[in-house]
């Protein structure tokens, strides 16, 4: 399960936060949600699931949401903003135990048929050309297969 912040209203004393949530199962089911925050309640404004839910897997998703929403909610100051920043990245080792992690989360997403690169960028917190050359340092110390076969 993963859990991004989509954006923030501010109003006065307030603010209103929106989440977005993904599912995955190994089976290849997903299911992707929209939540809101704001006024001492969660809501869910938008479920998507591949295949669709029934009515008991929803009160179960809703269970969920509710947790991730209280994770996520937890680092915030009493300004409702997160004490590290905004733009702050996950903690990433650098040198060889870096790249190494970045073969790792690599082939895993290749195993899970999902986009090596941008789960690269989910771990790292880079950007594309960022984590595109994290791939081509891991690729040159030899955690990697090479890109293209040379004939």
């Amino acid at each position: 399960m993963s859990v991004r912040p989509a954006w923030e209203v501010r109003e006065n004393e307030g603010a209103t936060r929106w989440f977005e949530f993904r599912l995955a199962f190994a089976d290849g089911a997903r299911v992707d949600a929209l939540a809101v925050v704001g006024g001492g309640y969660v809501g869910v404004e938008e479920v998507r699931a591949q295949p669709a839910l029934s009515l008991d897997d929803l009160a179960v998703l809703a269970d969920w949401i509710e947790e991730s929403v209280a994770e996520a909610c937890a680092g915030s100051g009493p300004d409702g903003r997160g004490g590290e920043g905004r733009r702050a990245r996950p903690v990433w080792p650098r040198g060889a135990e870096g790249r190494r992690l970045v073969a790792q989360e690599y082939r895993a997403a290749q195993l899970d048929g999902a986009d090596p690169v941008l789960a690269v960028m989910g771990a790292t917190g880079h950007s594309r050309r960022t984590s595109l050359r994290l791939i081509g340092q891991a690729r040159d110390e030899g955690l990697l297969s090479p890109r293209r076969a040379r004939r």
